[in-house]
C-alpha cells in the first residue's frame, strides 16, 4: 500500500471538489503519481484540465486528508490507490477505475475471482430464496460474491454467501463509514468482519441518488460475470447488466414468470444474448469452474408432491384461484397453507394471495 506522504497526496488529489473523475485521469496521464501533478505547478495542470487546474491550488482538503489517514491506521480499515500492487487487477482492466478505494474488511478479496450478482430491491420471496440458494452454492465452489448491499436480492446474495462460509464484498454508495441502508447495519458490520465492504467515495459521503448508479461499474468491474435475479425493466440491476456488457465480463439472467414485473428485466437481457440460468451449475460451466459433477446444484424449484404447491405453481394466486383449482373446502386448503408457510414452502402476500417459494 502507499506510504503515508504517497497516500496523503492521492487523497488530497480526490478530495477537491470539482475535479472529478476524468480530471484526475488526465492529470495522472500527463504527470504520473499525484505528488508530480501538484509540483507541476498552476501553468502545466492548466494545460491539461483547463482553469478547473486552480482548485488544485486554491482549495485546501487537508482536514479531510487528515481524518481518511487516521480512518485508515485503524484495524480492518484501509484504502486502496491506483498505484498501489494491491490494487484490484480486475478494476485495471475498465474504462475509469476508481482512483482511490476505501475498503472495510480484508482488501485482498478484491483479487479474488467474483461473481456478481444483483436484481431487485421489491423481490419476491420467490427471488429472495433464489439468489440466497444460488449465491450459497456458488461461494460454496469458491467464487466471491460481489453485491451492492441494498435492500432484497443484494442483500439476499450476501447473506446466501456468508451461510456457506463463503466470502462476498459490498460495494456501496455512500462513504466507508456510513451504514445504508440501516436495515442492513447487522448483514454489513457481519461483511466487514468475514468479508470487504469497498467504496470510492470520501468519508462522510452522504446518501445521493447519483451515486448508486455510479458504483455499479465497480459491481461488475470487480467481477468475472453479473448474475441478475429479478429485475424491472428500468432497474438499477440492468445498468450493472450493460456495464458488464461494455467491460467484457459475462451476463447471466434468471427467468420468471411472464406475470411478474420484476422478471421482465431479466427476459429483456436473454433477448439481448444474456446466458439463461436455472441453476447454479450453468453459472460454474459457463465460467469454466471446475466442480466434480455430483456437487452441482439442481434447480431450486424442485417439485412438491403437495397437490397445494402443484396447484398453486409458481405464479402469485389468490384464495379463490386455488379454492378452485384444488376443490378443496375453504378450511382445509387455510389449514394445508399454514402448514405449507410455516415449513417454509410459500409466502402469504398482501391482498390474500399466496406465493410458492420452493
Amino acid at each position: 500500500m502507499s506510504s503515508t506522504v504517497g497516500l496523503a497526496a492521492w487523497l488530497r488529489l480526490t478530495l477537491i471538489p470539482g475535479i472529478g473523475g476524468e480530471s484526475q485521469r488526465k492529470l495522472l496521464a500527463a504527470f504520473g503519481l499525484p505528488e508530480h501533478i501538484f509540483a507541476a505547478g498552476r501553468q502545466a495542470t492548466r494545460e491539461v484540465i483547463g482553469q478547473r487546474a486552480e482548485l488544485l491550488f486554491d482549495f485546501d482538503p487537508s482536514e479531510a486528508v487528515d481524518r481518511s489517514i487516521t480512518w485508515a491506521s485503524q484495524p480492518g480499515q484501509s484504502i486502496l490507490t491506483l498505484g498501489d500492487e494491491a490494487y484490484p487487477q480486475s478494476l485495471l482492466e475498465i474504462a475509469d477505475p476508481p482512483n482511490v478505494l476505501y475498503v472495510r474488511g480484508n482488501p485482498a478479496l478484491l483479487q479474488k475471482r467474483g461473481l456478481a450478482m444483483v436484481g431487485s430491491r421489491n423481490a419476491t420471496p420467490q427471488g429472495l430464496q433464489t439468489a440466497e440458494s444460488f449465491a450459497k452454492a456458488l461461494a460454496a465452489e469458491g467464487l466471491c460474491i460481489i453485491s451492492g448491499l441494498a435492500l432484497g436480492i443484494d442483500a439476499a446474495a450476501h447473506r446466501g454467501a456468508l451461510a456457506a462460509g463463503g466470502e462476498t464484498i459490498a460495494v456501496i454508495g455512500t462513504g466507508a463509514d456510513r451504514m445504508y441502508p440501516a436495515r442492513n447495519k447487522d448483514l454489513a458490520l457481519i461483511i466487514a468482519e468475514r468479508g470487504a465492504i469497498v467504496s470510492e467515495f470520501p468519508l462522510g459521503t452522504p446518501v445521493m441518488s447519483a451515486n448508486f448508479p455510479r458504483r455499479n461499474r465497480i459491481i461488475s468491474g470487480l467481477s468475472c460475470g453479473v448474475l441478475v435475479v429479478e429485475a424491472a425493466p428500468e432497474s438499477g440491476s440492468l445498468i450493472t447488466a450493460r456495464l458488464a456488457g461494455e467491460q467484457g465480463r459475462e451476463v447471466f439472467a434468471i427467468p420468471g414468470s411472464i406475470h411478474s414485473p420484476v422478471a421482465r428485466g431479466c427476459h429483456r437481457l436473454i433477448k439481448q444474448g444474456a446466458k439463461l440460468v436455472e441453476t447454479a451449475s450453468d453459472v460454474l460451466e459457463e465460467l469454466g469452474h471446475m466442480i466434480p459433477p455430483d456437487t452441482l446444484l439442481e434447480s431450486p424449484s424442485t417439485p412438491s408432491a403437495s397437490p397445494v404447491l402443484t396447484a398453486l405453481g409458481h405464479d402469485p394466486c389468490s384464495l379463490d384461484e386455488l379454492l378452485e383449482r384444488t376443490g378443496l373446502s375453504t378450511d382445509q386448503l387455510l389449514g394445508d397453507l399454514l402448514t405449507l408457510e410455516l415449513s417454509g414452502q410459500v409466502s402469504t402476500l398482501p391482498g390474500n394471495r399466496f406465493q410458492r417459494l420452493n
